[in-house]
């Protein structure tokens, strides 16, 4: 899916072509599982990246000066200056460090992007007769959803999350409630996915 559409600026569109990734924990003596002797042990990093938060162990170049929170590329190869390579791992492969780290870098890459989560608020549509995608999203039930729906069909688009949580009372940490679904979908088996990995 493309985060740059019309609305987007050259710069968005350019990024496209890049995969970032936020790190979350950095161990520059290895692995501590890694039996090997020290001198033989990558240093590595635990980040998660910004398209599809998928979650990845970086092996980091020697000499690479990374640190939590910095935000680097993963692909493609030929714009990688500090990942050897990196390999795509379960939530439950994270380190503890990288774990309290998830939400905050969540919530900062939801703030860095939030024309594309609002465009979730404005274009989901029903996933079942039942379901709509707005109800995946914790704390939306059916009046949530309905006043969501009129609102957008009565005003137009939401330009921010400020005018989303102006609009529709009740509804009072929009980008709080994406970054909850987004760490639900990260540790939880959830039958359906709004943010994190590729899109059917």
């Amino acid at each position: 899916m493309s985060d740059a559409d019309d609305s987007g600026t050259a710069e968005d569109a350019a990024e496209e072509e890049v995969e970032y990734a936020v790190v979350l924990d950095h161990l520059p003596y290895g692995r501590p599982d890694d039996d090997r002797p020290q001198h033989q042990k990558p240093e590595i990093a635990y980040a998660v990246g910004e398209q599809a938060f998928d979650l990845f162990e970086l092996t980091l170049t020697d000499g690479a000066d990374v640190s939590i929170g910095d935000r680097i590329v993963v692909a493609p190869d030929a714009d990688r200056e500090l990942v050897q390579r990196y390999r795509e791992i379960d939530h439950d492969d994270l380190s503890r460090g990288a774990e309290q780290e998830l939400d905050y870098v969540i919530e900062e890459i939801v703030e860095r992007h939030p024309d594309r989560f609002l465009e979730y608020f404005n274009e989901a549509q029903p996933l079942t007769l039942r379901l709509h995608q707005l109800n995946v999203l914790p704390g939306i039930g059916e009046k949530l959803r309905d006043d969501i729906l009129e609102s957008r069909k009565r005003e137009g688009p939401f330009e921010s999350f400020e005018e989303l949580e102006e609009r529709i009372s009740g509804l009072h940490d929009a980008k709080g409630t994406v970054v909850e679904r987004i760490i639900e979908e990260l540790t939880e088996d959830v039958k359906y996915r709004a943010f994190v990995g590729e899109e059917e």
